[in-house]
């Protein structure tokens, strides 16, 4: 994306195509306003999707004046598209990510994302939030990209620095999952959740908490002025702030590095209802070393949920007309790996997402309008990632710097 004007706003694109699985979410029922006007709140959040919610929601929950605004209907763009598996690993494995940016600061991004699980998982509970969350393990399958070797070495880093990580060889892998691959990592921590109820639920705890929604309500401009704030939207209404969030996946604001992250699509499917005896002991998330790579979950009603055959490929119509492609391709990758025949895609769907060259989020406040905070989860963790950056715009808001934001800034 070319870098725009001062304060103009990036432009509409698809954020999804296909019928995904989680547009039929029987979500949380909250108030949102549909009539704009002139608003002043202490701090506003830029889109409303699971990003935006999670962050509205700490800000609620730690006294905010949290006005959230979007373009759609909240939860309904990139959210649906997500495949939700909630892990501490990052796309980019510990080793690797320690020879690009050092061992402290690997360690440091490790340990960040596998505590962001955590408190993710505690933020739901606390405000009875029922977004299906279930605690998983996470079975990473060795491929083209990282053999037994590779897998042995970096099961053993991580659990150098204090993270739960098995090393399984290939009979134990056979025995225990009936995956015939070399080796593989076994870890605790992890999690699946449907991203539709998540983010419907944390909008409805927000209310409860003082927050506002105005849906729909699409900022057109911004610029910092003496006292604060103002977004300006597509009715000619100002919203004026203390400080404002853009949380709007890869409907990225200008302003961003854009060098430091590009734009991939990916598909997804899920099959038809199975039996529960039908799907693998643990029901543990499956992803593998290998590009393209596959990775799979289970989910609340028994189908299996496969994503991957990512691609750089961003024209909208070519994304969608290749969801028949890639569902066939996906479908046919999850059968040959659980070794069965019975499955039939009931969803089929693609999506975009933005992916850093470290697989690293970037929370940057713009440069050119100081007081706008840009979020942007990278790679395919950006639930968790999501949870930090609720922590990093909070120690924003409050004047401080998050112990670990130099982590977030937009590394090459």
């Amino acid at each position: 994306m070319a870098k725009k004007s001062d304060g103009d706003i990036a432009a509409r694109k698809d954020l999804h195509d296909g019928t995904a699985l989680w547009a039929r979410s029987k979500t949380t029922k909250f108030k949102c306003h549909a009539d704009q006007g002139n608003r002043t709140a202490e701090i506003i959040v830029v889109g409303a999707g699971i990003s935006g919610s999670i962050i509205a929601l700490v800000l609620a929950a730690n006294g905010h004046d949290v006005l959230l605004v979007d373009r759609r209907r909240p939860g309904q763009g990139s959210t649906v598209a997500s495949t939700a598996m909630i892990q501490f690993e990052i796309d980019t494995p510990l080793l690797e990510l320690t020879d690009r940016i050092g061992q402290d600061k690997a360690t440091r991004a490790y340990r960040r994302s596998a505590k962001a699980v955590l408190d993710l998982r505690d933020l739901l509970a606390s405000h009875e939030i029922d977004g299906d969350w279930i605690d998983r393990e996470a079975l990473y399958l060795s491929g083209n990209e990282m053999g037994m070797r590779a897998l042995k070495a970096e099961a053993e880093a991580r659990r150098a620095i204090g993270l739960p990580s098995q090393f399984i060889n290939k009979q134990a892998l056979r025995e225990q999952f009936n995956i015939d691959r070399t080796a593989a990592i076994l870890s605790s921590g992890s999690g699946e959740l449907d991203p539709a109820k998540t983010s419907a639920g944390c909008l409805a705890a927000a209310i409860k908490l003082g927050a506002t929604v105005i849906s729909p309500c699409e900022v057109v401009r911004v610029k910092s002025t003496s006292s604060g704030i103002e977004l300006e939207t597509d009715e000619g209404h100002t919203l004026k702030c203390r400080r404002a969030i853009f949380a709007t996946g890869y409907e990225v604001i200008a302003g961003m590095p854009r060098q430091a992250f590009d734009i991939i699509s990916s598909w997804a499917i899920a099959t038809q209802q199975l039996p529960e005896a039908a799907l693998w002991p643990t029901r543990c998330l499956i992803w593998e070393a290998a590009d393209p790579y596959l990775y799979l979950r289970t989910t609340a009603d028994n189908r299996i949920l496969a994503g991957g055959e990512d691609s750089g490929l961003l024209d909208p119509k070519r994304r969608a007309q290749a969801i028949g492609t890639k569902s066939l391709k996906l479908l046919s990758k999850v059968q040959r790996l659980l070794g069965r025949s019975d499955l039939i895609v009931d969803y089929a769907w693609a999506g975009a997402f933005a992916d850093s060259p470290t697989g690293l989020p970037i929370f940057k406040e713009l440069p050119d309008v100081p007081g706008v905070l840009a979020i942007l989860g990278c790679g395919g963790n950006g639930i968790t990632f999501s949870m930090i950056a609720s922590d990093v715009a909070s120690a924003w808001i409050a004047g401080k710097r998050d112990p670990d934001a130099d982590l977030f800034a937009g590394l090459t």
